[in-house]
């Protein structure tokens, strides 16, 4: 393997989550009987899908991801049609390519392993598929000239310039070699975000291909998921000649697809606490408490309100008619914590000091980064 490979530091033990409700076995291998149908019926098609409208392709792509018990949920404007197109997305999953020619069909760029497949490979090559070597930067310049052919064609060519799978929770960056060939062809380039959602709404990363996750582990962990939501935001177009160069166009996609807005987080709202179960939200708000109280300690403002809890008003640190709506003032509350023992040892032991609490808060850069890469890819 090449050391400016595109690489990413996600791997299925750090990122990956165990299916958290799982639906029944025979409908799992329902479900994963239809998926591998599906594909191989595409593949064998593959020499002759030009010759299928694009509504059909669209729906087909579709079914795949609907047939794995995936809900897909299209968003955004609707993507160019009748003109060279440069699709790009960040990469997740397996789920993405049936995902992108959901929005619009078009040929996928694919590593050159693909094209040494017995049988399969023969077929999506004459499908239209591109290949890259991955393995040789010398095969670079080739591979982005017959990407600006089949633009200047008229075809859509769907990449993912990160060049790697990422969990959802973490991301890579643009590489923008692929962008000189929207610049050559003078097409437009349309950003795809993606993202998978649980049944609550937040990020699941249940759907995600990294690392050395074999096909067949990700296939039966999607399969088994029960209410997994595919988003598709279709953004807007950035069109040709908006951008001086490669880099300048690849940095405007990036911020677009992986600069979005921070993912929500699915917390009870008022009068249901039931949305989040109890012992959650007791560690949510012991947490918060000590970060609170740390911070005051070290002269940071506390600029949110601080409730006090039950075991300061217990204390006598307020009245308790009016303790559970009242804000504390940050000296009255440091001193209170204080008066009992500042943490009790139970929510000690479940998060350790504060600067535990704080130092697992932070996120080295040098972790997300992964290998070094070289700067065009």
């Amino acid at each position: 393997m090449s050391v400016w490979l595109p690489s990413a530091p996600c791997t299925p033990r750090a990122c990956v989550e165990a299916t958290a409700t799982r639906t029944t076995v025979p409908r799992a291998v329902l479900r994963l009987t239809a998926v591998v149908v599906l594909v191989l019926v595409g593949v064998v098609l593959a020499p002759v899908g030009g010759r299928f409208p694009s509504r059909v392709v669209r729906y087909w792509s579709r079914t795949v991801v609907r047939a794995a018990g995936v809900r897909v949920r299209v968003t955004g404007a609707t993507a160019p049609t009748g003109t060279g197109l440069l699709l790009v997305a960040n990469h997740i999953s397996w789920l993405d390519i049936p995902l992108l020619a959901a929005v619009r069909p078009a040929g996928m760029l694919a590593k050159d392993e693909i094209r040494r497949w017995p049988v399969a490979g023969t077929l999506v090559a004459r499908g239209g598929v591109l290949f890259i070597d991955r393995d040789r930067l010398r095969a670079l310049p080739a591979a982005v000239a017959g990407i600006a052919d089949a633009l200047r064609a008229g075809r859509a060519v769907a990449v993912f310039p990160e060049g790697s799978t990422w969990c959802g929770r973490a991301h890579g960056h643009f590489r923008r070699a692929v962008f000189q060939a929207a610049l050559d062809a003078r097409v437009p380039v349309q950003p795809v975000r993606i993202r998978y959602r649980d049944r609550a709404g937040a990020a699941s990363t249940v759907a995600a291909f990294v690392g050395d996750d074999p096909l067949l582990a990700s296939l039966w962990r999607v399969v088994s998921a029960r209410g997994l939501v595919a988003e598709v935001e279709v953004l807007p177009v950035l069109a040709p000649g908006s951008h001086p160069d490669r880099r300048a166009l690849a940095a405007a996609a990036g911020a677009q697809v992986l600069d979005g807005p921070p993912e929500r987080q699915v917390m009870a709202p008022p009068g249901r606490p039931g949305a989040v179960p109890g012992p959650v939200r007791r560690r949510l708000r012991g947490a918060r408490e000590v970060l609170r109280g740390t911070g005051e300690r070290a002269g940071v403002p506390v600029r949110h309100p601080v409730r006090l809890p039950e075991r300061v008003r217990a204390a006598g640190a307020g009245p308790a008619a009016q303790g559970e709506g009242r804000v504390a003032e940050p000296a009255e509350f440091a001193k209170s914590v204080d008066s009992v023992g500042s943490v009790e040892s139970a929510d000690r032991a479940r998060w350790g000091g504060p600067s535990d609490v704080l130092r697992s808060s932070r996120v080295s850069s040098a972790d997300l980064d992964g290998i070094m890469t070289h700067p065009d890819l």
